[in-house]
């Protein structure tokens, strides 16, 4: 650690409300927070009509020609019946004696894909539907006064979620279950299990619950790298935590929208399909009955309506294999600092200190090592001024764990350059 040989000017951190930083309004996002086959078996089987046989008599030279004409049709149609019974083969045999399926890609052939084919809307609901589960969960807040604890209070909260293997997994965002000390699911046949968190990534927002379930109806995933503009998209969940299995219908409006949720970058879908409270952590579909988005929320305010936001599936299902497999998302780089944004003029003033995104703890063993301390200002890491935390996280997702970065710090009305060794999340 080296004093930096920047002047520090105190006033360049100083300003009113006129002249702070435009961090949107926080308010702007609002968190909260089957195949069912229908083929009749009760149909009758119809003995074929029984005709009189009819002779037919052929001279030799009428047989002669028969058979010349049979084989030269043979001879034209031969390769073009050979195909169509090795592709007739190839179907039969996928549909008889196909791999079984993967825990994460419930169906190995999807027939809609193979031709191209759409679903009707009805369609998809019956083959997504019961793949969305309902969340209600509990958590208990305290409310302390100088670091007295003076009550408490408990606080309700709802969400959905995705059903992701036979056995009880179940992908949801991790707001909708962050704090909460008891999580209850309920299937679209009405039975409720207690949950159990198997792990959360509040970077994407995704987390992982398990019910002691069996013979669930997972959902089909599909691949969001393939979604475009104008995509059928129908969301299915639980809307104002009452209305669970509520399914809306859109498009895919925009995709790689660039978003600041609760302090974190994200590229998310964006769909018209009508998004409230409690949808959080549901499915959206495409066209095939497919999940290509993880719902995680809407834009809302006066004359704000259509817009809504979901977590593409391809990244959700990466991260929610690793919380299964790891507890955490593994490879991922981290500093090992808390931070807390004292970025507006007035919550710097009640904290009587600069505006700033600063440190509010250490906790990796690397950036202890380093020097950082709790209350210093984050001025610049590598070369990137820090003003929001996103510019924390953009820098370290273009790093590796093992890798040197450099904080750039204010501490005491000096500029200190930190070089920090990254770790892993989820390690020291």
């Amino acid at each position: 650690m080296r004093e930096h040989e920047r002047d520090f000017h105190p006033e360049d951190f100083i300003w009113d409300d006129e002249h702070a930083f435009d961090y949107g309004d926080p308010d702007e996002y609002d968190f909260d927070f089957d195949f069912d086959d229908d083929f009749d078996d009760d149909f009758e089987v119809l003995e074929p009509e029984r005709k009189e046989a009819r002779h037919y008599t052929f001279t030799r030279k009428g047989l002669a020609a028969l058979l010349s004409c049979f084989m030269v049709c043979s001879a034209i149609f031969g390769v073009g019946g050979a195909f169509v019974a090795h592709q007739f083969f190839n179907f039969t045999h996928h549909q008889m004696f196909g791999a079984p399926p993967m825990r994460f890609a419930p169906m190995s052939f999807d027939l809609a894909e193979a031709t191209g084919s759409s679903l009707s809307i009805q369609e998809i609901i019956d083959v997504a539907a019961d793949a969305v589960v309902e969340i209600n969960t509990q958590s208990t807040i305290r409310r302390e006064w100088m670091g007295n604890r003076i009550g408490q209070h408990i606080r309700q909260g709802a969400g959905s979620g995705v059903v992701i293997s036979t056995d009880g997994f179940i992908m949801t965002n991790n707001h909708v279950i962050e704090n909460a000390n008891q999580i209850r699911v309920t299937l679209t046949n009405g039975d409720t299990h207690y949950a159990r968190l198997v792990g959360s990534d509040p970077i994407t927002d995704i987390a992982v619950i398990k019910i002691n379930a069996q013979n669930l109806t997972p959902v089909i995933f599909g691949d969001s790298d393939h979604v475009v503009m104008g995509d059928l998209a129908v969301a299915i969940g639980n809307p104002l935590g009452q209305l669970g299995g509520t399914a809306t219908v859109g498009i895919i409006s925009a995709l790689d929208r660039q978003l600041t949720i609760e302090n974190v970058s994200m590229t998310l879908l964006q769909t018209d399909a009508a998004i409230n409270q409690g949808n959080s952590g549901g499915g959206l579909f495409n066209q095939h009955g497919e999940i290509v988005g993880l719902v995680v929320a809407k834009s809302h305010g006066l004359g704000i309506e259509g817009l809504g936001f979901a977590i593409p599936i391809n990244q959700a299902k990466t991260v929610a294999m690793s919380l299964i497999e790891h507890g955490h998302v593994t490879g991922r780089p981290q500093i090992g600092i808390n931070m807390v944004d004292l970025t507006s003029t007035e919550d710097a003033i009640y904290h009587d200190v600069l505006p700033g995104i600063y440190i509010s703890g250490v906790f990796s063993e690397n950036a202890r090592k380093a020097g950082l301390m709790e209350g210093d200002m984050l001025y610049y890491i590598e070369n990137v001024r820090v003003r929001h935390f996103s510019d924390v996280t953009d820098v370290l997702q273009q790093r590796s764990v093992g890798d040197v970065v450099t904080i750039t710090v204010v501490r005491s009305g000096r500029i200190l350059e930190v070089p920090v060794v990254l770790s892993e999340q989820g390690g020291s």
